[in-house]
């Protein structure tokens, strides 16, 4: 009898682990199926994109949200263009001072990741030093790797957070739109939903807000100006004065000029 109750226990357990494990299964495959439509949806608009001007970014939104909280009144300026209304000055100036391999690399600059990484190790360190000895620690700003189509991705879809779960999502669109779209449709986008300033978004925005004039028209040193702002555009936009600003812009203008764009 009491052999048989212990059989009959084992098996019982046996059972109720087995459902446990298929009922974790489910959940995964549940969840699996959930990440698959959401790439597959995230992929619908990434063709969308390719062909149609996006009416907002999510970065956008986000900064509407946040300047409503102060002025229920508030908008965005942003105004799309076509890429051909754009000046080349402002293409060239992008890319020399965001991605100067746009034409070459496939969406990720692994080399420009690494070199990133390798000057931020670096300031950290010297800002490390310059504290420990009571002396003002260096102005260099910090790097990023990203290249354009990253932040393409990034703008469109995503937020400003930091994070690893964020940044994976990134490279999985940022694959996205350099399979379906060409490097001039990315750089027409790129430079139509970037961010110039607090509620500035665009190039033609951009172009108004800072110089008076339109995309098509900006100058060399204009077009290099606006690229020097657009790792930290708010910040510049309230420190027009800046001398990082001024020797940056100068930096880019002679260098943009061997500048190849799509």
């Amino acid at each position: 009898m009491a052999a048989r109750k212990a059989a009959a226990s084992g098996r019982g357990t046996k059972t109720r682990k087995r459902g446990v494990v298929g009922t974790v299964f489910k959940i995964l495959g549940v969840f699996l199926l959930l990440v698959v439509l959401y790439q597959a949806w995230l992929f619908g608009w990434v063709v969308w994109y390719a062909y149609q001007a996006p009416g907002s970014t999510s970065v956008m939104r986000s900064e509407l949200s946040r300047l409503q909280t102060i002025d229920p009144n508030r908008r965005l300026q942003y105004q799309w263009v076509d890429y051909g209304r754009i000046s080349n000055n402002l293409k060239r100036a992008a890319i020399a001072a965001e991605d100067a391999n746009f034409i070459e690399h496939g969406g990720i600059d692994w080399d420009a990741i690494e070199r990133a990484y390798e000057h931020n190790r670096q300031l950290a360190e010297a800002t490390e030093r310059a504290l420990a000895r009571g002396r003002k620690p260096p102005s260099k700003p910090v790097r990023g790797g990203s290249t354009i189509t990253q932040q393409v991705a990034k703008n469109l879809f995503l937020s400003n957070s930091r994070n690893y779960v964020r940044k994976a999502q990134e490279v999985v669109i940022t694959y996205m739109i350099e399979t379906v779209m060409s490097k001039e449709r990315i750089l027409e986008l790129y430079l139509n939903i970037a961010e110039w300033g607090e509620g500035v978004f665009g190039a033609e925005a951009a172009a108004r807000h800072y110089f008076r004039t339109s995309a098509s028209n900006l100058t060399a040193y204009q077009s290099a100006r606006l690229a020097s702002m657009l790792p930290r555009p708010r910040f510049y936009d309230q420190h027009p004065g800046s001398a990082y600003l001024a020797s940056r812009t100068d930096t880019l203008v002679r260098r943009m000029a061997g500048t190849p764009i799509p």
